[in-house]
């Protein structure tokens, strides 16, 4: 590729759409990002207008290549990355019968214990996707049961990214990558799998088509390739899903090389050649293309933990920190740093919004155990930091029991700005950290993907010079005996609590907490 030349990845994610121009060798000329909300409109629900996501995408585009100075021409290709699990109900003539329900919305927990109860473990095993609120497997169960005028309505039932790409090119299709998110998707055969339909009652008429990560998409809308200030000609590939994607942009695709993300929540992952599912059902695995596999999971409560107990019990802090020119978050990590691994004998469970893996329970609730007279802010600060990092651990305990041991961590995320944090997370897993220094990985990931579609890059292990490692931490071996007696007790007290987080949670799902305190 020319060093003239760009290569564009987009990055759908949860909160904001990202379009990133890279060079040919992943380094960034310019991007651009664009919100927007998400909608909750009842407890448990969690959705996003498709049409709010569409309008970012045509504003990210336009905006990047002004930022960027770039004609349309110098932009050889566009790599989508999409965050996982979305669902939209459309009828026949293709309008939204349903906001897109992200990973979030937890209203099909019924459905999703009932499935876990009755054979959910083997369709699990088929098709990687965990049974879980955020599958739009089970969305689609609760359409079908709770809803069943729009579930008869829908003509197709797709994610933000299928919606976007068939108003860009007037077809329905869906990459293996997030077909194998979706809890439908057989991973031996890739094709939808014929229980799972049988169990919705729809056939494959009513999903979109399944094409590899690396289709090269053509004949996009004019109308809308002008409003971004695009060639409609220029190859679009569909990409993949923002997770795997970002194993991608930081280099971590060999054996034994994990990547571990935290920012609002977090995620640890490993490529494979082939698909492997675990027999307790505690890791997804979702293809990169068919010959790369990334299993793992994901954690629903990373660094939104702190930022709760920041807005919650720290203001104080906040305002101390503004006096002092300094950052909220940096002036608690400074209290927390005072303190030794373990936080004096403080565990923290880190579920204040259920959990995903290793667990699967979106009853899951936050808890702080061990408190003493002896424990003060500077204690519980620490507590959430290390309490975040074990959830991660368990996460990673799962992963090794499935693909072997880690040989390489690199670690990515917001998370990522503290050297305290990255120090507590190399402790816990007890390998060396590294930390590179990517600017947007899923992007990243879908331009690298990009490029390898259109043969202007041969092997993903290019992508690796590429990528600069900025921070290397040693573990502490004192500490990390500390963290392995704390993670004993983590896992005891979940496991001691589950069935109590169940009755916890169905007393706040019920709302009636005035008549429950005898109120009137």
């Amino acid at each position: 590729m020319d060093e003239k030349d760009y290569v564009l990845g987009i990055d759908i994610g949860t909160t904001s759409l990202k379009a990133v121009l890279f060079g040919s060798c992943g380094k960034v000329k310019a991007k651009e990002s664009v919100g927007y909300p998400l909608y909750q409109p009842k407890p448990d629900w969690a959705e996003q207008e498709p049409e709010e996501i569409l309008q970012a995408l045509i504003d990210a585009v336009r905006h990047v290549l002004i930022k960027g100075g770039i004609a349309s021409n110098r932009v050889k290709a566009i790599g989508l990355s999409t965050a996982m699990h979305s669902l939209i109900a459309l009828d026949r003539e293709g309008r939204p019968l349903t906001r897109s329900i992200v990973w979030t919305d937890n209203r099909s927990v019924k459905q999703s214990d009932a499935l876990r109860e009755n054979g959910g473990l083997n369709i699990y095993l088929r098709t990687g996707t965990p049974i879980h609120p955020m599958s739009p497997l089970c969305k689609i169960l609760w359409l079908k049961e709770e809803a069943p005028e729009i579930f008869h309505n829908t003509a197709m039932f797709a994610g933000i990214k299928e919606f976007i790409l068939h108003r860009l090119f007037g077809e329905y299709v869906v990459d293996y990558s997030i077909a194998s998110a979706t809890g439908i998707l057989d991973l031996s055969s890739l094709k939808w799998d014929e229980e799972v339909l049988q169990l919705l009652d729809i056939d494959t008429s009513r999903l979109p088509r399944i094409v590899p990560t690396t289709e090269v998409l053509a004949g996009m809308d004019s109308g809308l390739a002008n409003q971004m200030g695009l060639d409609p000609k220029i190859p679009f590939v569909i990409g993949a899903s923002d997770g795997v994607l970002a194993n991608l942009g930081v280099g971590a695709i060999g054996p034994g090389e994990v990547a571990v993300t935290i920012g609002t929540s977090g995620a640890v992952r490993m490529v494979t050649d082939a698909p492997l599912t675990d027999e307790r059902g505690r890791t997804f695995c979702y293809a990169l293309t068919d010959r790369h596999w990334v299993v793992g999971g994901p954690t629903n409560n990373g660094g939104i933990m702190l930022r709760w107990l920041r807005d919650e019990f720290a203001s104080s802090e906040v305002e101390i920190a503004k006096r002092l020119g300094k950052d909220s978050y940096d002036l608690m990590i400074e209290y927390a740093e005072k303190v030794p691994a373990g936080a004096e004998g403080l565990l923290f469970l880190p579920f204040l919004t259920g959990e995903r893996a290793p667990y699967w329970n979106p009853n899951a609730r936050g808890v702080f155990f061990g408190i003493s007279l002896r424990h003060r802010r500077e204690h519980f600060i620490r507590a959430v930091l290390e309490g975040v990092v074990l959830s991660i651990f368990s996460v990673g305990v799962a992963l090794r029991d499935l693909a072997g041991p880690a040989n390489q961590i690199i670690a990515s995320g917001g998370f990522a700005r503290s050297s305290v944090w990255r120090q507590i997370l190399s402790d816990v897993m007890g390998k060396e950290l590294l930390v590179p220094e990517v600017e947007e990985a899923s992007a990243l990931g879908a331009a690298a993907l990009a490029m390898y579609a259109i043969h202007e890059l041969s092997s993903f292990e290019e992508v690796k010079s590429w990528v600069r490692i900025t921070h290397r931490h040693e573990p502490n071996l004192k500490s990390s005996e500390v963290y392995l007696q704390l993670f004993d007790m983590y896992e005891r007290i979940y496991n001691k609590l589950e069935s109590d987080f169940e009755l916890m949670a169905e007393f706040q799902r019920s709302g009636d907490f005035e008549k429950a305190t005898g109120k009137s």
